[in-house]
């Protein structure tokens, strides 16, 4: 087996690479088009990639439109995320049947084959680290969370170009990998080429790519990929002043923004559904007539939603405000006290994905700015 760090593959190289890990058992979980949109799921060959597609991006605005060339990652992110797949939208816990005046219960068993995601951009990545201090941090483990999670093999691809909703740099999140995969691919493309600089971030992902016929990556094609990086960050077309805005968004419960917002915000909780870290979820019963059969699901849930805060007497957050409150207020800053990071990774699905076209940086800044009370109430 070959030992390197860099190398470079052609598409049929990420071909190989694809069949590689079907090989080894993995599902593989990639980039595809479907209805409009690039969404991740079950991929075969690389010709099920989103070849020679981008995509617009803008407050409420997605679109995508043919590229002038063939590119298979030519696009940033889409409506659903890495999250989909190691935090299924709705999952059993147990099943109950009564047998002869017997209750059993039985455990759901995940039995699905390790996962192996193609084409991660640095902020989702970012994104699958915060899910791990939620869900397989040792004092609170999601133990399915947590198998679906180490199995998980990760080729990341860092960003060459970005879109108007994007802001992952202000937020220290990319558009550059800088850890949590095992490959991370950069896209080299032009009228006389195309190729991709393979950059080893594991053991598992050199081992892997031992199996591939790849040269070394000379100093030329890094060159190329550096200049590539500086341009997705130069296309940045928002940013997030984070610097005391914690304390800012913990102060402020009674700014006018809020409520301005509010008068906007349909509470449809499209930006918890698309974001790749909120992580709310609910519990539901149900059972069969008779009574001999019951089944318990976790299912995903939102802030938004008024029951999700509700408790004996009513909800405790009964208003659009309170809600989109919660929301900003707990991403951007709760969660640091919580988890030691804000909740945001700079992806822009919240903006591009509200039908209202919120913009959560915009909204936070006008809220960073002006200091009002502390008072708390809802």
């Amino acid at each position: 087996m070959r030992t390197k760090q860099t190398a470079l593959i052609t598409v049929r190289g990420l071909a190989d690479l694809i069949q590689a890990l079907h090989h080894r058992g993995y599902a593989v979980i990639g980039p595809t088009r479907r209805d409009g949109a690039i969404v991740y799921d079950r991929v075969d060959s690389v010709g099920e990639l989103p070849a020679g597609w981008t995509d617009e991006h803008g407050p409420g605005h997605y679109r995508l439109r043919r590229r002038d060339d063939d590119a298979l990652f030519g696009y940033v992110v889409g409506p659903n995320s890495w999250k989909q797949q190691l935090h299924p939208p709705r999952r059993r816990l147990w099943r109950a049947r009564r047998s002869d005046g017997k209750v059993e219960i039985a455990p759901q068993r995940d039995e699905s084959p390790p996962l192996a995601f193609i084409g991660v951009r640095s902020c989702d990545l970012h994104a699958i680290d915060i899910q791990d201090r939620v869900f397989a941090a040792p004092e609170h483990r999601d133990e399915d969370y947590r198998a679906r999670r180490e199995q998980a093999f990760i080729v990341a691809v860092n960003c060459t170009e970005a879109r108007q909703s994007c802001f992952c740099a202000s937020m220290g999140t990319g558009p550059r990998a800088d850890g949590g995969h095992d490959l991370a691919l950069t896209e080299l493309i032009d009228a006389d080429r195309h190729d991709f600089l393979v950059e080893v971030g594991s053991e598992r992902g050199q081992a892997l790519l031992g199996e591939i016929a790849a040269p070394d990556a000379s100093e030329a094609d890094h060159e190329l990929a550096r200049r590539l990086g500086k341009r997705a960050l130069s296309q940045m077309g928002r940013g997030l002043d984070t610097e005391g805005l914690k304390e800012r968004l913990q102060g402020n419960p009674e700014h006018p923004r809020w409520a301005e917002i509010a008068s906007r915000c349909l509470a449809c909780a499209n930006c918890t559904m698309v974001c790749p870290t909120c992580f709310c979820t609910s519990v539901h019963d149900s059972t069969d007539l008779d009574g001999q059969h019951a089944e318990r699901w976790l299912r995903w849930d939102s802030c938004f939603n008024p029951e999700h805060a509700y408790v004996h007497g009513g909800s405790l957050r009964p208003s659009t405000r309170a809600r989109y409150r919660q929301w900003l207020t707990h991403k951007l800053a709760h969660w640091i006290d919580q988890f030691g990071v804000s909740g945001c990774v700079g992806c822009g699905r919240c903006i591009s994905w509200c039908p209202a076209g919120i913009d959560v940086t915009e909204e936070a800044a006008a809220i960073r700015n002006v200091t009002v009370d502390r008072s708390t109430t809802p």
